[in-house]
C-alpha cells in the first residue's frame, strides 16, 4: 500500500469488498478464521478487506496476588499475531501487503490488506 492509495480507502473514494472481525475470537479460532476468509476472497476476486482485530488493552490487575504473571489474560494477541500470520508461506503467496487502516475503520486495531488477483 502506498500513501495515497490508504488515504483513499480511509476517505470512502476506494471502497472495502470484505471484512471480518476478530475481535473477540481465541487465537486458534482467530487464525483459522481469517484463513478460511483470505482464500474466499481470493477464489470470489475479492481484492480490498478489512481485517478487524481489536485493539487489545491494558492487562487487568489479578486481585490474587500469589498469581503468576504468566497465569493472566494477556491482551492484544492479535493485533500482534495477525501480520505475523499474513507474513506466513501459505498465506504471503494470496497477500500482497497489508497497512493499518484509518481511524475511520478501526484505527490501529484493524488493517487493509490487499488480495492478489485471481489467475
Amino acid at each position: 500500500f502506498d500513501a495515497k492509495q490508504a488515504r483513499r480507502i480511509g476517505t470512502g473514494r476506494t471502497t472495502i469488498d470484505r471484512r471480518i472481525d476478530l475481535h473477540g475470537m481465541r487465537q486458534s479460532e482467530a487464525h483459522g478464521a481469517l484463513r478460511r476468509f483470505l482464500f474466499a476472497c481470493h477464489a470470489d476476486g475479492h481484492r480490498l478487506v478489512l481485517v478487524i482485530t481489536g485493539k487489545g488493552g491494558p492487562l487487568r490487575r489479578d486481585q490474587d496476588a500469589g498469581s503468576h504473571w504468566s497465569e493472566r489474560e494477556e491482551r492484544g494477541v492479535l493485533k500482534r499475531s495477525v501480520p505475523q500470520w499474513l507474513s506466513e508461506p501459505e498465506l504471503r503467496a494470496i497477500v500482497v501487503s497489508y497497512t493499518t487502516a484509518s481511524v475511520r475503520h478501526g484505527g490501529e486495531g484493524a488493517l487493509y490488506v490487499l488480495v492478489r488477483r485471481k489467475l
